[in-house]
């Protein structure tokens, strides 16, 4: 089935929300926003990024939006549809067609569009890799409390550096000489390559 196929399936289906997808549909289609069909729902776009999209479910129906977390929230009405899971998706949702306002979502749309034509988006956080420690490093923490607290207030790239520096040493001997000298300046609060990246 073609996209313009699918689309009309999704909307011609009998649904308690028929009519009132088809409101929402009507007042997205009075924007510049091109109509098209993913993850099995009406998607859309402008210059082939995802802006909004409609949903209906068994209890309610709305329009989500992709950067939705980008867009000054003016009436209070966007919801963030999966608690702690996504930082970006933002809902308009309705439990009856009588709840839609057009001025009102026509603002967040033409919010979303003017934030997506500027290119804000909401960028996915990497994640952070955890650092291994040498068996050294976690040694030394045991017989020396000052020096784990002052490694733990090091910023993640320094104590990959200490981490790393240890480790990398393929004799035990060169490994416990690492962390002697290293050991100085974690407890000063310095990296390892600190003093030439201030040359």
């Amino acid at each position: 089935m073609s996209n313009p196929s699918k689309i009309e399936a999704y909307f011609e289906t009998e649904h308690p929300f028929k009519d009132a997808i088809l409101t929402l549909r009507t007042i997205v289609k009075q924007t510049e926003l091109v109509e098209t069909f993913k993850w099995s729902a009406p998607v859309y776009t402008i210059d082939g990024k995802n802006v909004a999209g409609i949903g209906k479910f068994k209890h309610h129906f709305g329009v989500w939006f992709f950067n939705g977390s980008l867009i000054k929230d003016k009436y209070g009405r966007l919801h963030n549809a999966q608690e702690g899971k996504t930082k970006a998706l933002r809902q308009l949702r309705y439990t009856d067609a009588s709840e839609i306002k057009e001025d009102e979502l026509l603002y967040y749309l033409n919010e979303a569009i003017s934030n997506q034509k500027k290119g804000l988006e909401v960028k996915a956080a990497k994640p952070v890799k955890k650092v291994v420690l040498p068996t050294e490093l976690t040694q030394a923490f045991s017989e020396n409390q000052n020096l784990e607290k002052a490694f733990k207030a090091l910023t993640p790239g320094r104590q990959k550096e200490y981490a790393e520096h240890i480790a990398s040493a393929k004799q035990e001997k060169t490994r416990r000489s690492r962390l002697e000298k290293a050991t100085p300046l974690i407890l000063d609060g310095k990296g390892l390559h600190d003093k030439y990246k201030n040359c």
